[in-house]
């Protein structure tokens, strides 16, 4: 098995399958209202805060546009459609929650949603006991890929950064594990692995099941010398 002390997951697109069901809502929106290429900004705001999220909006459509307006109505239509227990998770999260815990490690979440939200979520669907600790958006003043929610995450739960893997999504949280120091793993949701990505992920693995696997695997060692060169 890999050497390490915890995992701290992303949330959603990770945990949930709600970076998908958002979008459709917003897709909705675009439709309904006329909003142009709504997919690529969207995509842009993945793993950032509501404050980051709302700045990347306003930049793609400029100063008048009713971003307030929009996103409390997709934030209606969301709630209508997913609260109560209704957000589908994503593969593998009760293996994978199941599997750390019987190994004694130590599990966090650290998201950019706001934390009451978070808690109703994880609640609803009967996994919130699982995590250690829990850092939200709210908790820290940089949105990733600034590394601080990371950094926070480690330091609630009193592992060093390095003895931590980072389960993400997004580009965004990928650079922010890394450059926490945190060993990046990338478990692509609505945007593919791009060379960035490879770059700077310990790996790239299709889903949480996979994840179990890979951690199950001895950590690599370095190759020993021949014995010529002991000579």
């Amino acid at each position: 098995m890999k050497d390490f002390d915890a995992v701290v997951f992303d949330m959603d697109g990770v945990i949930f399958d709600s970076e998908r069901v958002i979008m459709y809502c917003w897709l909705e929106l675009a439709e309904k209202y006329h909003i142009p290429d709504i997919e690529g900004p969207y995509l842009a705001c993945t793993g950032t805060t509501m404050a980051r999220t709302r700045e990347i909006m306003m930049e793609a459509y400029g100063p008048d546009f009713p971003y307030d307006t929009y996103a409390e109505e997709a934030s209606r239509m969301f709630h209508e459609r997913y609260d109560g227990g209704r957000l589908p998770l994503k593969t593998g999260v009760i293996e994978i929650l199941t599997f750390l815990k019987k190994c004694g490690k130590k599990i966090a979440l650290a998201t950019s949603t706001r934390r009451q939200t978070v808690e109703t979520q994880l609640r609803d669907a009967r996994i919130l006991e699982y995590f250690d600790e829990i850092i939200t958006g709210d908790m820290v003043t940089r949105s990733k890929p600034d590394p601080e929610i990371f950094l926070l995450a480690c330091e609630k739960t009193g592992v060093s950064p390095e003895r931590a893997y980072g389960i993400e999504d997004s580009y965004n949280g990928i650079r922010a594990a890394h450059r926490g120091g945190l060993r990046p793993v990338m478990v692509p949701d609505l945007l593919p692995a791009d060379e960035e990505m490879k770059e700077i992920t310990e790996a790239v693995l299709p889903d949480l099941l996979a994840v179990i696997q890979y951690l199950q695997e001895p950590t690599a060692s370095s190759p020993q010398p021949s014995s010529s060169s002991l000579r």
